[in-house]
C-alpha cells in the first residue's frame, strides 16, 4: 500500500469503507478512546470537522482499547458516547489495534510513513493523530498532547496545496 486511499476499513456500524471515498480530501486519522484524559479532544476534533469539512477535510476516528483499557465498550456504546457527549458527526470506525501483531494495516502504514519521537514506530497512547494530504500521503504525525486546534495551520496549508 502506498497511499491512504489504498486501504479499506470498517465503520463503527460494520460497513466496509474503501478509503478511496476520501480521495482528494485532507484526512486526519486519530486513534480514540472514550475514557482517557484526552477524551475531551473529541470536541476539538468535531470543531475542526465542522470548520474545514466543507473545504474538503475529514476526521476519521478509530477507537482503540490498547492503552489502559480506556475504550472497552461495544461499537454501539462508543458511537452513542461520542454523539451524546461531544456531538461527534465525523466518521467513526470500528475498534482497531494500532500496535502489535494484530495492528490494523492502515496504522502499520501510517507509523511507517510518520515515525514518532526519535524514530519510534509504536503509537504511545490514545489520540495520536496523522494528517494526510489530498494526494493520500502522510504529512505529519501529532502526539496525543497536541490539541486539535493546534493543527489548524497545517490543515489550512494542506487544503491550500
Amino acid at each position: 500500500m502506498t497511499k491512504l486511499t489504498d486501504f479499506e476499513v470498517e465503520s463503527i456500524n460494520g460497513e466496509r469503507i474503501p478509503l478511496s471515498r476520501y480521495a482528494g480530501q485532507v484526512v486526519l486519522v486519530v486513534n480514540t478512546a472514550s475514557a482517557c484524559g484526552f477524551t475531551p479532544q473529541f470536541a476539538g476534533l468535531q470543531r475542526l470537522y465542522e470548520k474545514y469539512g466543507p473545504k474538503g477535510f475529514v476526521v476519521l476516528g478509530f477507537p482503540c482499547n490498547q492503552f489502559g483499557g480506556q475504550d472497552p465498550g461495544s461499537a454501539e456504546e462508543i458511537a452513542t458516547f461520542c454523539t451524546r457527549n461531544f456531538g461527534v458527526t465525523f466518521p467513526m470506525m470500528a475498534k482497531v489495534e494500532v500496535n502489535g501483531p494484530n495492528a490494523h494495516p492502515l496504522f502499520e502504514w501510517l507509523k511507517e510513513q510518520a515515525p514518532g519521537l526519535l524514530g519510534s514506530r509504536a503509537i504511545k497512547w490514545n489520540f495520536t493523530k496523522f494528517l494526510v494530504g489530498k494526494d493520500g500521503q502522510v504529512i505529519r504525525r501529532y502526539a496525543p498532547t497536541d490539541a486539535p486546534e493546534t493543527l489548524e495551520r497545517d490543515i489550512e496549508a494542506a487544503l491550500a496545496a
